[in-house]
């Protein structure tokens, strides 16, 4: 019988149990969690018949099922939830307690566990009205193995935090997934990537990769064409239901859109498409956070998370008073979207002191580098352009080099003497990316102005890329940002031997040198090294000079301000062939009156 009342209907008259039914017509909102004139029915009615009610609400917002019961026992004699070990049933229990005690039972908390509900929540009833609200959710699991349930409450019946509580069914999903994932040995989830065509970049193909290096198995690439953005689900409802039947049929853990969502979008897909949605700047957060190693590099990992992740709450947190749980971290700086905004502003706030003080030491010690005046090489380019296998080919830095996306993260510097003799520091520095988050960029800037105080700038390309030059223009359109867009450059285009054929050095109509190269097996390297030097001395004067013993003031000037090529004693004095900047070629010819 379609819509029929279950459980103890002894004793109840005929038409109460019409009544009792009449909770089927009730259907919740997108963002409803539970509407005051249900909760005053239900309250109502148990006053009525002295036993629980119980209604299970899907997602979608229509009341599933209804059951009465004993106040001992949250009945469901007749669901058959759809579940599976890596998410929960879709579906939220409402039931009353007849004594006016609306906290969650040990039965009501084992039942959330066992049959893995969105939520269990408790409404106290004294004389026929709901006194008082309890909403639970499933949480972490505690270090005998057994999940701990988060307890919000009391909350008032007529005025709940409808879109938190919403919100925490999401949070809890996901919670509930990485947790169960974990335990069943970090199987990879199946995921599904989504993104409009771009004429001139193959997005989806980059995302794929990503996706790859976060652990994702990607199982579709589904190209949208351009169109109006929809406010409510990004690409339309009618696409999302398409996509959610996708999803069924791919057994998909995880949709994957190329572009920033926000957090309505994100939800509102969420529920149509029926498992977890991320887009890509939380995905390239999650893999940095996964990557950093350095105590800088974790704390602007963090800062740039939390700052994405700050207007996301939707007021989550504010409203609430958590009984139960913790907050606990994922993976290096990451931390759980339970955390309320203010706990997340006065952690940003840590932070940003945090990171002054690391910037300030780093700082010092890259003074005391430039004092030594050996003239600093950035190595910039496009993530996975091969920059650490250039490092590592260059000063046998031993830093990790993988075909991944972001296989490093933190910086690396290295002394190198070029076969000229110019002894110079090359600094590595974090790969670029097609829509780099700004929480990003703003997070790492401290880091990156190592490229703007740079003598020479090394832009690493992958000529094997189809798009190297929408790559390029990536890289120098930051470069240019961090006020760089001045200092020398060279192209230096990697992986050639990946081509058919292997071009010469060329020289660019704008004068800037091209090198072509491969970094893996060293073709290319010794004349990118000739070129370098010859531009990092092309603006400087070489001097040849015998400073006499009389005024060995000046060889310590030409150590402190130049770069000595040699030094010989001779019987006249100290002869230098060195290097000097204009200014201080100036300042030494005062001193040596030559």
């Amino acid at each position: 019988m379609a819509n029929k009342v279950n459980g103890e209907l002894n004793g109840i008259r005929s038409t109460t149990i019409e009544r009792i039914r009449s909770l089927y017509e009730f259907r919740m909102g997108q963002k409803e969690f539970a509407s005051w004139e249900l909760i005053s029915l239900m309250a109502e009615l148990t006053g009525e018949i002295g036993r629980e009610i119980s209604v299970y609400i899907a997602r979608d917002g229509h009341i599933a099922d209804v059951s009465v019961g004993s106040d001992s026992k949250v009945d469901m004699p007749s669901m058959r939830l759809v579940r599976n070990e890596d998410r929960l049933c879709g579906v939220r229990c409402l039931h009353t307690h007849p004594n006016g005690d609306g906290r969650p039972s040990g039965v009501d908390l084992g039942t959330l566990r066992s049959m893995q509900l969105d939520s269990m929540s408790s409404v106290g009833v004294m004389n026929g009205k709901p006194t008082q609200l309890y909403a639970a959710f499933i949480g972490d699991k505690d270090d005998d193995g057994k999940r701990t349930a988060l307890i919000y409450g009391p909350l008032r019946p007529y005025k709940l935090p409808n879109h938190a509580l919403i919100n925490e069914i999401f949070i809890s999903d996901d919670r509930f997934r990485s947790v169960t994932k974990a335990v069943r040995g970090n199987e990879p989830e199946k995921a599904i990537l989504v993104g409009f065509e771009d004429a001139e970049y193959d997005n989806l193909e980059e995302l794929s990769e990503l996706a790859k290096t976060a652990g994702a198995e990607v199982m579709l690439k589904v190209p949208l064409k351009k169109r109006v953005i929809d406010n409510a689900t990004y690409i339309g409802s009618g696409k999302a239901e398409e996509l959610s039947l996708k999803g069924s049929e791919l057994e998909a853990d995880l949709f994957i859109f190329d572009d920033e969502l926000s957090a309505i979008q994100q939800r509102n897909l969420e529920e149509v498409l029926g498992a977890s949605v991320i887009d890509r700047t939380t995905l390239i957060l999650d893999i940095f956070a996964s990557r950093a190693q350095s105590r800088e590099g974790k704390l602007q990992v963090e800062l740039a998370q939390l700052k994405y992740r700050l207007p996301r709450l939707l007021g989550q947190g504010q409203i609430l008073s958590r009984l139960g749980g913790g907050i606990g971290t994922r993976g290096p700086g990451e931390k759980k979207l339970e955390i309320d905004r203010r706990r997340i502003r006065r952690r940003i706030y840590e932070l940003e002191e945090e990171l002054r003080e690391v910037t300030k030491q780093r700082e010092l010690r890259s003074e005391g580098r430039r004092n030594g005046a050996a003239p600093l090489i950035a190595l910039v380019g496009y993530t996975n352009a091969g920059k650490s296998t250039l490092l590592n080919a260059l000063t046998d830095a031993n830093v990790l080099a993988e075909d991944k996306l972001f296989a490093t993260l933190d910086p690396v510097v290295r002394g190198l003497k070029l076969s000229g003799g110019t002894e110079v520091i090359v600094s590595d520095t974090v790969g670029f990316i097609n829509k780099l988050p700004h929480d990003l960029i703003n997070a790492f800037r401290s880091t990156l102005e190592e490229v703007s105080k740079a003598d020479l700038i090394l832009h690493l390309i992958d000529i094997s890329s189809d798009h190297h030059e929408t790559q390029m223009r990536v890289v120098e359109d930051v470069i240019a940002e961090l006020g760089a867009g001045d200092t020398p450059r060279i192209d230096v285009f990697n992986k050639c031997d990946l081509l058919p054929g292997f071009p010469q050095q060329i020289q660019r109509s704008d004068g800037r040198p091209r090198v072509f190269i491969s970094a893996k097996n060293g073709t290319g390297v010794l004349t990118l090294l000739e070129a370098a030097e010859k531009l990092l001395n092309s603006k400087r004067h070489e001097i040849d000079v015998t400073v006499p013993y009389s005024k060995y003031e000046a060889v310590s000037f030409i150590y402190k301000a130049g770069t000595v090529l040699s030094e010989e004693h001779t019987a006249e004095g100290t002869h230098i062939h060195a290097y000097l900047d204009g200014a201080d070629y100036g300042q030494l010819k005062k001193m040596l009156d030559f």
